[in-house]
This record gives structure tokens, C-alpha cells and sequence, in this order.
């Protein structure tokens, strides 16, 4: 018992520490938003979506390196994912002062690429197991040259908000943002949060080695809540200061960093890791059905309401018990 209570004493100080850091980064993210005059959208999709995601990189990051985990760091980051399109949309909308707007540039540019980029990494893992099979079964081998290919997409995706950005003209005066300095400060949320998520993950294996049960469960839950804090503060407090399309935007700029950035860098580390696609696609499957539900919820009048909220709360309790019965053996889909 006393094993159990010191780790859960790790997780709430990592949790700690990247709530820390977050709220470093969220002011630091802003303010060079203003600095250089950059579009709502664009800020929420790139700069805040980055910086943001830094925790679920350096999960997976920490997972392939110090523990030889990647299916840990990706268990996070597709739990993450499933956390940020369910949870954070949801409470930004139940934070906000009125209904929280939507977009059709969101709706029709942000969702969509955010939607193939979850086909992207499917495929990828696809083509893993069709030109790289380890053994018998759904097992394969993910290659560098293979981690190339969502890299790719990523590119094609600043690009397109490379473009938004030349089009926009700011009309806030940044004269009192202090650049440098602001990086300074990004910087030192970063390296917070890089301390958070290693205490994070270490808590999440030694929890799978006490209770006998696969890390990369703890990683679907523990690891992706406590590293999508970044993306929950981003979101609420935009959506707090009316800024809707920073929030809505943010979701799903960090999730597409997350599934094209974040899971190849733990690939070119590693040189090639393992991947069971038979573990692999029914998370994968219902990060489809997330994303669907939360395309439909913001197309609806372009706004998600306080009911559409509960809606995806609800979604992402299915998904948290659906991980419950994994780890007990009553279903046994994953395990």
C-alpha cells in the first residue's frame, strides 16, 4: 500500500510541475502570438499547439529512450488526442462565458487535416506490418524511412499556415511585447515540463509493474490526462477571454503535431520499434469515432453548446471505462 500511495504522490507532483509549466508557456505563447502579428487561428494551431504538445514528444521521447517503451509513448499520445478532442473542447465550452463559436477555416481546415492526419499515422502503421512483419500476427516493424512519411504531411500542414499567416494583417500593437524574452520564458516552461513528464512515465511503468497490468494502459490514461494540461489551460483560458478560434484551434493543431511530429521522433530515435496493430487500430478506431463525434458537434450552427458538451464528457467516461474493463480482462479487445 505504501508503494501505491508514493506513486500516486509521483504522478500528482508531475502533474504539478506541468501545470507549472504550462501556465508559463500559455502567457509566453501568447504574448509571441502578438509579437509577430500572427492570426488567431494560426496561433492556436502552431505556436500554442507546439508548445503544448512538448509533453506528449518528450513522452514519447522518454518512453523509447530511458525505458525501451515506445508502445508506451504512443498509448499517450493517442490518449492525449482522445482527451484533447473530447475533454478540452468540452470543458472550454462549459468555461465559457457564452456559446463557443466555431468556423468554418476550423471546421473545414483545422478538423479535416486533423482527420487525415489520424489516417496518416494508420497507414503508417499499416504499411509497418505489410512490408516489415516481425513473426506471425498483426506484428511489424515501424522504420525510419516509414517515420518520414507523417513527418512529410506535417510540412504540407505549416506550410498551409505559413499562407494564413502571409494573408492576415495584425491590427494589435506588440510594442509592449519584449521578444527575447518571452522566448526566455517559453523556454523555462519547456524544461518544467520536461522534468513533469519524466516523473509522469516513470510513475505510469512502475503502476503497470505493481498492479501486473501493460504500461501503455497507464500510458492511455495517466500519462495522456497529465500531459494534455498544457492544451486544457491554453484552451479554457482562450475560450474564457472569448477567444474561440485560439481554443478550438489549439485542440486540434496539438493533436496533428502529436500524431505527424511527435510519434516519428520516437522513431528516429529509436532507429525502428515494434508496433502490434492488433493493439494499434481498435485505439486508433476509436480515436476515428472521438474525431467524428467533435466534427459534428462544431459543424452543428458552427458553435458547441453546454448539451454538446456533456455529449463528449460522456464519450471520453465510455472510453475511460472501456480502459477499465481492458485492464481487469473482461473484454480483452487491446489486451
Amino acid at each position: 500500500m505504501f508503494v501505491l500511495l508514493w506513486l500516486v504522490a509521483l504522478a500528482a507532483v508531475a502533474t504539478a510541475l506541468v501545470w507549472a509549466g504550462s501556465l508559463s508557456l500559455e502567457r509566453s505563447a501568447e504574448r509571441l502570438a502578438r509579437y509577430y502579428g500572427l492570426p488567431p487561428i494560426v496561433q492556436g494551431a502552431v505556436i500554442a499547439a507546439v508548445g503544448s504538445s512538448f509533453p506528449e514528444l518528450s513522452s514519447v521521447v522518454i518512453a523509447t529512450v530511458r525505458y525501451g517503451e515506445f508502445e508506451l509513448g504512443v498509448a499517450a499520445i493517442v490518449g492525449s488526442a482522445v482527451f484533447n478532442v473530447l475533454v478540452i473542447p468540452a470543458l472550454a465550452t462549459l468555461f465559457h462565458r457564452d456559446t463557443m463559436e466555431s468556423n468554418r477555416a476550423i471546421v473545414y481546415r483545422e478538423a479535416q487535416f486533423y482527420i487525415i492526419a489520424v489516417a496518416t499515422l494508420l497507414l503508417t502503421f499499416s504499411l509497418a506490418v505489410i512490408y516489415f512483419p516481425t513473426g506471425t500476427g498483426l506484428f511489424g516493424e515501424v522504420t525510419r524511412p516509414l517515420a518520414l512519411f507523417p513527418l512529410g504531411l506535417y510540412g504540407l500542414y505549416l506550410f498551409i499556415q505559413y499562407q494564413e499567416s502571409a494573408e492576415f494583417q495584425a491590427a494589435e500593437n506588440a510594442g509592449d511585447v519584449h521578444g527575447p524574452k518571452q522566448w526566455a520564458l517559453l523556454a523555462v516552461g519547456l524544461a518544467v515540463i520536461l522534468v513533469g513528464v519524466e516523473v509522469l512515465v516513470h510513475a505510469a511503468v512502475e503502476l503497470g509493474a505493481y498492479f501486473d497490468t501493460p504500461s501503455f494502459l497507464w500510458g492511455l490514461t495517466v500519462i495522456a490526462a497529465g500531459t494534455s494540461l498544457p492544451d486544457t489551460i491554453i484552451s479554457v483560458r482562450a475560450a474564457q477571454r472569448g477567444q474561440s478560434s485560439v481554443s478550438l484551434a489549439n485542440v486540434f493543431g496539438s493533436n496533428v503535431f502529436d500524431l505527424l511530429v511527435a510519434v516519428p521522433v520516437g522513431v528516429l530515435i529509436a532507429g525502428s520499434t515494434p508496433i502490434d496493430f492488433g493493439v494499434a487500430a481498435p485505439l486508433m478506431g476509436f480515436l476515428v469515432v472521438a474525431t467524428i463525434v467533435v466534427f459534428a458537434t462544431a459543424r452543428t450552427d458552427f458553435a458547441l453548446t453546454d448539451r454538446e458538451a456533456w455529449l463528449l464528457l460522456a464519450v471520453y467516461a465510455a472510453f475511460v471505462g472501456w480502459m477499465l474493463l481492458e485492464s481487469t480482462g473482461v473484454t480483452g479487445v487491446v489486451l
